[in-house]
């Protein structure tokens, strides 16, 4: 029996909502019983892209996030809740299907879902999300709408337990890259990620002397405060650097030096990607 799942590549998705676009396509205005009672045309999406903007300054970047159905595996889905009777249930494919005849009136399923992915059609009184195209798969497709009309690859599906699936080959040549959709919730989502957006901290180093000339081959330091542990880098033709997929919500301390002037020292603390600007260096 195979295990069905989706990774997301997020650093090669252009937020261009093909995906999306393809599962109101296939979804919206048609039943698959019995996996599934149509999407409501408006107002409900079973696959969200989130644009996440992060930085400030000159220093910005906006990456997508496509977030649908985690597939959360077995008893740790939280929308299979203890007086489910049915409405949700995981099949030995690793699909989670909320079903649409025992799921009838139970909005409690749309707020049991932390991740944000469950909506309700108020037509057909039902909470509804992806089925990870569970009727294709039944009829004997290999793939899946949002995944076959991706035209970055960054959406890849397969059976996690097929080693030679494309899915399975991904997440391998990733290993140490593959993380899960807000892991502190200990869902076991089967659908997994590379290239979470991560805090950065980046600016420029400038020469006091030389009419705030940037300044190539600075080095920079970034120390952890909590562990020690550092990193190194140098400025390039601009000055400019960068340190990337940072903690959240830690102490770093950057250290800008050039020889021939006094290094510089700044305190930053990750509740964001941060832009530190100019870091002017002063001669010795």
């Amino acid at each position: 029996m195979p295990r069905y799942a989706i990774a997301i590549d997020v650093e090669k998705c252009t937020g261009c909502h093909s995906c999306f676009l393809a599962c109101k396509d296939e979804f919206a205005g048609n039943d698959f019983l019995p996996t599934s009672k149509a999407q409501a045309a408006d107002g409900q999406q079973w696959l969200r892209i989130e644009e996440i903007e992060h930085g400030a300054g000159t220093k910005v970047k906006v990456d997508y996030l496509p977030v649908m159905c985690q597939h959360c595996e077995g008893e740790d889905a939280p929308c299979i809740l203890p007086n489910n009777q049915g409405a949700v249930y995981r099949r030995d494919d690793g699909i989670v299907i909320i079903d649409p005849e025992k799921a009838r009136g139970r909005r409690d399923i749309v707020d049991s879902c932390p991740y944000g992915v469950v909506s309700w059609n108020q037509e057909s009184d039902l909470p509804q999300k992806c089925t990870l195209c569970a009727h294709l798969l039944d009829a004997g497709e290999k793939t899946v709408r949002c995944v076959e009309c991706c035209p970055t690859g960054a959406l890849v599906f397969g059976d996690l337990d097929d080693p030679h699936s494309e899915v399975s080959r991904l997440l391998a040549a990733a290993l140490g890259r593959v993380e899960s959709l807000r892991p502190e919730l200990g869902t076991k989502p089967t659908t997994k990620y590379l290239g979470i957006p991560k805090p950065f901290i980046a600016g420029e180093v400038l020469l006091a002397d030389r009419s705030g000339e940037c300044v190539q081959g600075a080095k920079v330091t970034l120390e952890a405060k909590d562990s020690g542990k550092t990193i190194e880098t140098t400025t390039d033709f601009l000055g400019d650097f960068e340190f990337k997929n940072l903690a959240r919500d830690k102490e770093y301390v950057v250290k800008a030096e050039f020889p021939g002037y006094f290094p510089q020292e700044i305190v930053v603390r990750t509740s964001g990607s941060q832009n530190l600007g100019e870091v002017v260096l002063v001669a010795k």
